[in-house]
């Protein structure tokens, strides 16, 4: 089962990929360094490093759907 708490959601907007809140900072519609091909990857099964512009606080994606990133450590608290 996937641990809640290791993911957060995200939007693609006009090709871009943007998050409604950083889970580190909390700054608002945070533009990711990521493109849409780019998760197809990560699905796939490919880890991929993403670095938070908005705080510089990283963390790797293991897998992804239609609404979620899924990371490798706790991005929510429950």
């Amino acid at each position: 089962m996937i641990p809640f708490e290791n993911t957060w959601p995200y939007d693609i907007v006009m090709g871009d990929i943007y998050v409604q809140e950083c889970p580190f900072c909390s700054a608002e519609n945070v533009l990711l360094p990521l493109k849409p091909k780019q998760l197809s990857l990560i699905h796939d099964g490919k880890k991929h490093l993403l670095v938070f512009p908005c705080c510089k606080n990283r963390v790797t994606l293991l897998d992804n759907d239609q609404d979620y990133l899924l990371a490798d450590q706790r991005l929510r608290s429950l």
